[in-house]
Formats: C-alpha cells, sequence, structure tokens
C-alpha cells in the first residue's frame, strides 16, 4: 500500500512538472520565439552611370543600383527566393534584373543590391520621352517582390511576403537622382 501511494505521488508531481514545462513552453513560444516579420528598407537608387547624347543620334543609357536591406528579427533563419527587380517607364517595364535567393542567419541584417542598366531603345519609341527628357526630369518605377519563409528550429515555417516600390526621377542637368520608396510587408 506504501508503494502505491508513492507511485501515485510521483506520478502526480511528474504529471505537474510535465504541464509546468509545456505551459512555458507554449508561452515561450507564442511571445518571445514568434516567428515575427523581417524588417525590410529599400535604399534610395543611386547613380551608376550616365550618358545622353543628343546630336547625332539620340542616345541615353543609365545604370541605377538598388539596395534592399534586410534585417531578420527571429531566433531561426529567413531564407528568401529569387526574385526579379524591374524599372518602369510610364507603365512600360525597360529593365528587369533578377535577384538571387538566400538565406538570413537569425538576428542578422543582409543587403541585397543590384545594378540595372536602362537602355534608349526602350525608349525612343515613347512619344513622352523626348518631352520629358526636354523638361529636364525623367520619372521611373522600381517594383521589388521577394518571397521567401521565416523558420524556427527547422520546425516552425511562416511565409512572407515583401513589395517595395520606389519613384525615381533623373535630373538631366545635374545627372542626379532623387528617390523615394515603399514598401509593404505580408505575412
Amino acid at each position: 500500500m506504501a508503494s502505491h501511494r508513492g507511485w501515485k505521488i510521483c506520478a502526480t508531481v511528474t504529471g505537474i512538472l510535465f504541464i509546468t514545462i509545456l505551459v512555458v513552453l507554449v508561452v515561450l513560444f507564442l511571445t518571445v520565439l514568434k516567428i515575427k516579420e523581417p524588417d525590410i528598407v529599400a535604399r534610395p537608387v543611386n547613380l551608376e552611370s550616365y550618358e545622353v547624347v543628343v546630336f547625332p543620334a539620340i542616345k541615353f543609357n543609365v545604370s541605377v543600383g538598388i539596395l534592399i536591406t534586410v534585417k531578420n528579427r527571429n531566433y531561426g533563419s529567413f531564407k528568401y527566393d529569387n526574385s526579379t527587380a524591374l524599372i518602369s517607364y510610364r507603365d512600360k517595364v525597360i529593365a528587369v534584373t533578377p535577384l538571387k535567393d538566400g538565406t538570413i542567419p537569425s538576428h542578422k541584417k543582409y543587403n541585397i543590391t543590384a545594378s540595372m542598366d536602362i537602355l534608349a531603345d526602350k525608349l525612343l519609341f515613347d512619344s513622352n520621352f523626348l518631352r520629358d527628357l526636354r523638361a529636364g526630369v525623367l520619372n521611373f518605377t522600381s517594383h521589388t517582390t521577394v518571397h521567401g519563409k521565416g523558420s524556427l528550429l527547422k520546425i516552425f515555417h511562416k511565409k512572407a511576403t515583401s513589395k517595395t516600390d520606389c519613384n525615381i526621377s533623373i535630373i538631366v542637368a545635374s545627372q542626379s537622382v532623387d528617390s523615394a520608396c515603399t514598401t509593404s510587408i505580408k505575412f
């Protein structure tokens, strides 16, 4: 009878300990270890090279650099897929560049960079291009979508999509760039 009572006490204490550990783990996973969306910031575009020739033939070649900084705030890694960055002029795509996939370790920051060449042959047939060139300001938009997923202990996964849109203005006279970007994240 004494041994049965000892087994009951041992089983009760073990059960209470197991339930306590389970509650602590659930609270940790729902608060501290919860998969959070990464901080994604689009940096203003920089002008890498610039060439405008009007005579004897119109020549317009521009290289712009894009920079997207992804900060992983999770205790697990964030893996993103191959993506594409686009530059448009008046809703017509004039430059495309691939963004290579990668993995960002926990609590690290990673820069995704790319260079895009805008060539005149895509623009010369647009009647607005010469008007904008004479006005001295060329307005472009860039669009980048990055798909990925955060993981915790390689068991828990959560998908995320980041969309970054930038308005880019190239000032012809000073050969400078002004840009403003917005980013939205969907988990």
